[in-house]
């Protein structure tokens, strides 16, 4: 293969990967999930990265409640909700990422430097191959 069809395949590439995270962002804007309290006190949901985006009240059952209760069981509601959007966002992520890269410590924030800034970049065989030297030009 010659240097300007390694090129020209570079680029496809290229424009295959854009096409993916474009995909990937519309799929991550589009997490939204719901918990709902044990004794359906609130129901509570959450869209990307744990935003809160609902809150509802569907029966009066929280009216019995103190204040510092009813603001346990918001809290508790919304920490379900949020473990859930972290879960399908993981899971949206996950196909996208090198072997080995931990998708739900991504999206927690709890990854190490070492999943941001590897010991050996990433970079495709090619261009590994074409940094060395072993590609013709």
């Amino acid at each position: 293969m010659d240097f300007n069809a390694r090129i020209e395949g570079l680029f496809e590439e290229y424009e295959r990967q854009r096409t993916s995270l474009s995909e990937l962002q519309e799929k991550m804007r589009g997490i939204s999930t719901t918990a709902t309290s044990q004794r359906r006190e609130v129901v509570v949901t959450v869209g990307q990265n744990g935003v809160l985006t609902d809150i509802q009240f569907p029966t009066s059952g929280y009216r019995r409640m103190t204040p510092k209760e009813l603001a346990s069981v918001i809290m508790a509601t919304y920490a379900d909700a949020r473990e859930q959007a972290m879960v399908q966002a993981a899971e949206v992520l996950k196909p996208f990422l090198p072997d080995g890269l931990d998708a739900g410590a991504l999206v927690r924030g709890t990854a190490g430097a070492e999943a941001y800034f590897p010991t050996e970049p990433r970079m495709a065989t090619s261009v590994r191959e074409m940094m060395l030297g072993r590609l013709p030009r």
